[in-house]
């Protein structure tokens, strides 16, 4: 039976895996081309929120995990599971080049035996067209000297509900055997889907996320017509979950986040066109997603001039920098690009998140700012703060004191029955 498993890219796909098989007896090891994610594990300290410090301590101390960033370590393992990213590039085109990396230094450390298998989302095809060949530089043969495998991950970074060893694995094999051989390894920690084919597999994955983003664009789309009516889409949507049956409940906000929904169905969109075919709700969903952040500022500026205020040189506090509530992971956060909007029309902007201290480089830029403390800034401070992301732990009634005027994009304030006299939803 597998019992080395190692696990390439140590995130909060790879380390939340890690754990799933640490827990079960396996021993891990983890590789990562970053060293500073590598000492900070080796030291026995995370830097994943909901994985603490003294949860990998025990596992470095107890020798059932280390990590790495010598790919030769390859060969002690029986199955490598595979987590690196899959972003798309600056033409909204997918960027295999991690996946393609991760396969060369495989390919160097590959032996009979060994269980490949690729976690990472990407459109259906991948595992065999662009990693089987790869690994096969090695002159093993997937299904007969190795075995190959697509699972992708469903990880939720924050859901307390749903850790990894508590989501269903869809699991798709090159070969049959190559697929009991990749069930048998999950079986172990959760229970197992197991479909036809890597594609399939693959697509389930984009299925998954392309549902979401194209209902969250449904529900923004609804949210800028119902403003124009004078309708509160919030009300909307919990009259309509009332339904028993043929509604499920999806809510809009200032735009997507996070690394699957606001990139993974592009991935099949690049795939389509090989075959002659537009994927227009993809697009269409990817449009009006990507709309919100400027609707935000549109609603921004209203608000403003309703005050006969104006946005340039007016100072602007943005709640949040998270692209969900209560996690310290800002992947693709529309609270950037809000940012570098008001930055553009002039205003002095500042922010606050209590799981960001400062802003971290983004993929797209760095930003020199840090978070403000709002015990040392006055009342009415500011001319308008936006709340971009809902955390449970930023004091809203404070917040209502500092600003003027409050834009909300997650229906936070009344939620929590707060009164404010000058509040716009966006």
């Amino acid at each position: 039976m597998d019992r080395n498993v190692a696990v390439i890219g140590l995130g909060y796909v790879g380390l939340p895996l890690v754990r799933a098989f640490v827990e079960k007896g396996f021993r891990v090891i983890g590789f990562d081309i970053d060293p500073i994610k590598v000492d900070t594990l080796n030291s026995g300290k995370s830097y994943i929120q909901h994985i603490p410090d003294k949860l990998i301590d025990s596992w470095v101390k107890g020798e059932s995990f280390s990590a790495t960033t010598d790919f030769s370590r390859l060969r002690e393992s029986d199955a490598i599971l595979i987590c690196v990213p899959t972003p798309l590039d600056r033409h909204d085109q997918p960027d295999l080049s991690f996946i393609v990396g991760t396969c060369e230094s495989i390919s160097r450390n590959l032996r009979k035996g060994h269980l490949v298998v690729l976690e990472s989302t990407t459109y259906p095809g991948t595992t065999e067209e662009v990693m089987k060949p790869i690994l096969e530089e090695s002159g093993l043969k997937a299904g007969a000297d190795f075995h190959l495998a697509f699972s992708p991950e469903r990880e939720d970074p924050g859901n307390p509900s749903f850790s990894t060893s508590k989501i269903p694995k869809v699991v798709g094999g090159c070969t049959p055997g190559c697929l009991q051989r990749a069930m048998k390894l999950y079986g172990e920690i959760v229970d197992v889907v197991p479909v036809s084919s890597t594609a399939v597999a693959e697509a389930s994955k984009i299925l998954e996320n392309t549902y979401r983003a194209v209902n969250i664009a449904l529900v923004n789309e609804l949210k800028m017509l119902f403003d124009r009516m004078g309708i509160d889409i919030w009300e909307v949507i919990q009259a309509a979950a009332t339904k028993p049956f043929g509604f499920q409940t999806f809510y809009p906000g200032p735009g997507l986040g996070g690394h699957c929904i606001p990139i993974d169905p592009f991935h099949l969109t690049w795939k389509a066109k090989e075959y002659d075919f537009n994927t227009r709700f993809i697009e269409l969903a990817g449009d009006i997603n990507a709309q919100q952040p400027y609707y935000v500022i549109e609603r921004l500026i209203r608000a403003v001039n309703h005050e006969g205020l104006s946005l340039v040189c007016a100072k602007i506090l943005v709640v949040g920098l998270s692209y969900k509530p209560d996690v310290a992971d800002m992947r693709e956060s529309p609270a950037i690009k809000i940012i570098e909007l008001l930055q553009k029309e002039g205003a002095e902007v500042d922010y606050h998140d209590p799981y960001f201290p400062s802003v971290p480089p983004t993929r797209k830029g760095e930003f020199s700012m840090k978070s403000v403390d709002l015990m040392k800034i006055g009342d009415d401070h500011y001319a308008a703060a936006v709340i971009v992301t809902d955390h449970s732990r930023v004091d809203y009634a404070r917040i209502l004191k500092k600003a003027k005027i409050i834009v909300d994009t997650r229906n936070i304030i009344k939620r929590r029955g707060l009164p404010v006299d000058k509040l716009w939803t966006a």
